[in-house]
């Protein structure tokens, strides 16, 4: 798999080259923003290591200009800790994100936890993805699309995957410690605040049901479940 590794710092450049390389991963690296932007829409790429801070072009602008045209996976990297900042990230559409300086083991795990969810969204059982219909929305696991009646709403590996799980249980209510598992590939912490941040761009995305009600709920202290109109069967439907 070959990843592109943005930033502007050599010895981080040098490091993840020489620590993914025994992986199995082949790595390019790039030093600044302009080049990095370019290189990401390359096509030749399955996953970006991004840094936030960045000589010409700045992590954030990158990021923003990706994903107007690429649902490529992105790590983000940054030397700030500012909740603030992590909280941007992801509402522009980044998959993860760390905190410099990081363990290595730990960016190794983020980064398959990540191609596996995006894996499991492309691949399903006898190799026939079934799109699933809840109300106006349209599911295809397969492409990994999302339609609201005939437009197309574009979503990072995160979002389509925190989507799948609440449609497929349309109606039920989701422990946040499952969808943290299932989104996010780890154990539910409280003090991490990223599925909010997702569900929160998730909800901007989709928009509320016509009749005004929201689509996510959440039930406090047990987690959040997808809402379903009135005039929608209670069961998804597999189309």
């Amino acid at each position: 798999m070959h990843i592109l590794v943005i930033d502007d710092g050599p010895e981080i450049r040098q490091l993840l080259t020489d620590y993914l390389t025994p992986e199995g991963f082949t790595v390019e690296t790039v030093a600044d923003g302009v080049a990095g932007l370019e290189r990401s829409l390359s096509g030749e790429h399955a996953f970006v290591i991004l840094d936030v801070q960045l000589p010409r072009m700045d992590g954030f602008e990158i990021l923003r200009k990706i994903r107007e045209k690429s649902d490529i996976p992105i790590l983000m990297l940054t030397i700030c800790s500012e909740h603030e900042d992590r909280v941007r990230g992801l509402k522009m559409g980044a998959d993860d994100y760390l905190n410099k300086p990081f363990n290595l083991q730990e960016l190794l795990a983020r980064i398959n936890t990540i191609m596996r969810r995006c894996a499991n969204n492309e691949i399903r059982p006898n190799g026939k993805p079934g799109s699933l219909r809840v109300g106006d929305l349209l599911l295809n696991p397969g492409s990994r699309r999302v339609y609201r009646d005939d437009e197309e709403i574009c979503l990072t590996a995160a979002e389509f995957t925190l989507l799948e799980v609440l449609l497929t249980n349309a109606g039920e209510v989701i422990p946040r410690e499952e969808l943290v598992r299932r989104v996010q590939g780890r154990s539910h912490n409280p003090y991490d605040r990223s599925l909010d941040v997702h569900i929160s761009h998730l909800r901007k995305k989709l928009s509320p049901h016509r009749d005004g009600s929201d689509r996510i709920k959440a039930v406090r202290g047990v987690g959040h479940f997808y809402t379903l109109p009135t005039a929608v069967s209670s069961e998804p439907e597999k189309v």
